[in-house]
């Protein structure tokens, strides 16, 4: 009976490891809210996401790959990586950045609606 409750306990701590795992990979589009985000361009080396987000909208936790932010508007955004305090990164209109691969969550901290041209730089696949 001890057995059987400790290979339960087990198999329960597993699965919510696995669910709770997937939280902090999810795809930046498919995390983002609905109509926030627009594909422009996919293919096997790049993905070109045009972006949209309101004073005090959240992002919850997803992934980039190495990624590239082209910004739209003067804008003001919270960066939180799981086990770390959050960053804020300030940009403005015209400004390109690139930004390591993260998983993280990010809010619009500013007062203004952020546009962004965010490129996320695909692994390549070697032949």
């Amino acid at each position: 009976m001890k057995t059987n409750k400790i290979f339960s306990a087990s198999l329960f701590i597993g699965i919510l490891m696995t669910l709770t795992s997937g939280i902090y990979a999810q795809d930046f589009v498919k995390a983002a809210a609905q109509g926030t985000t627009k594909v422009l361009l996919e293919n096997d080396q790049v993905r070109v996401v045009q972006i949209e987000s309101a004073p005090g909208q959240v992002t919850p936790w997803h992934s980039h790959p190495d990624y590239i932010l082209y910004a739209l508007t003067d804008g003001k955004l919270e960066s939180t990586e799981k086990g770390k305090p959050a960053t804020m990164l300030t940009f403005k209109a015209g400004e390109a950045l690139f930004m390591p691969a993260v998983t993280h969550q990010a809010k619009n901290v500013g007062s203004n609606t952020v546009k962004l041209v965010l490129t996320e730089l695909k692994p390549s696949v070697k032949k």
